[in-house]
């Protein structure tokens, strides 16, 4: 039977407060039970509110991931990762690497968007991909959040999963859609994939052929060999879409692409400008149409 992303994401913590260990954010049992993608469990079964002081809860984290407890820590919107990161990155990302002592934590960082104002919108992903010492994956699919967990489980470093709100409805796998010869490659990444794919679909109708390569894993990054064909194959190069600012992780992969394959990679994310609460202010990611009219554009129609 199929399940939603949202459910995926309730059985895991499920799974991870049941083996003992612990679910950490503010309002986690508030109504809604963050966009329902939490159990109905409480702090005796390991669902810890924190304060709303945003700057401490990192710092509660670290503790709790060095003890060996393996924490989720649940932050409700992205932009607050400006507070929530100095001790994450300053410590848990460093400890590894300086004193050998791994300090395993899973970070779920949720993106929106629409009329939420100059903080708490879209992804941030690129706050974390600079520095070393983390795993950074944007799970849209339920078979790509179970496997961004289980990797976690495997592993002993800090993994920040980007997530985004609009994809918990979505129950399908989103498999990369190849030509042999495609006009234009594209490899977007978080909500962006969504928009990608529609934006394909009406390419396709009037005669550009549109390959898409859905980006999971944003760190480490590593350009396979069959999305580089792909990319060689495409008569007017690629362009990575992302839910994050362009100076950033998108614009990071498409150098590390352009230094590995001779085609020129440009790159659609939010503009360089803050968002307002109004639609006329806001700061949206690349959708549908804007898809179409840029590849248009490298297309020259």
């Amino acid at each position: 039977m199929e399940t939603t992303v949202r459910n995926t994401i309730k059985e895991i913590t499920r799974e991870h407060l049941s083996a003992g260990r612990n679910c950490y954010g503010q309002c986690l049992t508030a109504v809604g039970w963050v966009g329902g993608t939490l159990p109905e469990l409480y702090e005796e079964d390991g669902m810890v509110e924190l304060s709303m002081a945003d700057v401490a809860g990192g710092g509660i984290l670290v503790g709790s991931a060095l003890a060996g407890k393996r924490p989720i820590y649940v932050v409700r919107y992205q932009g607050f990762q400006w507070y929530n990161s100095p001790m994450i990155v300053n410590y848990a990302m460093k400890s590894k690497e300086i004193w050998q002592r791994p300090c395993p934590l899973l970070i779920r960082s949720i993106a929106m968007e629409g009329g939420i104002g100059p903080v708490a919108g879209s992804s941030h992903h690129s706050l974390y991909q600079r520095m070393p010492g983390v795993k950074i994956l944007s799970p849209m699919t339920p078979n790509e959040y179970r496997m961004a967990y289980d990797e976690f489980m495997k592993d002993d470093d800090v993994y920040y999963i980007s997530e985004h709100r609009k994809s918990y409805d979505n129950k399908k796998e989103m498999p990369n859609l190849t030509h042999k010869e495609a006009h234009v490659t594209l490899f977007p990444i978080s909500i962006t994939r969504f928009a990608a794919l529609e934006a394909k679909k009406e390419l396709e109708e009037i005669g550009i052929k549109v390959n898409v390569i859905h980006q999971v894993w944003i760190k480490p990054f590593v350009f396979q060999q069959s999305w580089k064909i792909s990319l060689l194959n495409s008569k007017y190069g690629g362009l990575v879409l992302d839910d994050d600012y362009v100076e950033g992780a998108a614009s990071s992969i498409a150098h590390s692409m352009m230094m590995d394959v001779n085609k020129r990679v440009e790159v659609m994310g939010l503009r360089h400008r803050t968002a307002g609460f109004h639609p006329s202010v806001d700061n949206l990611p690349p959708n549908k149409d804007e898809i179409v009219a840029k590849v248009k554009e490298l297309c020259n129609v």
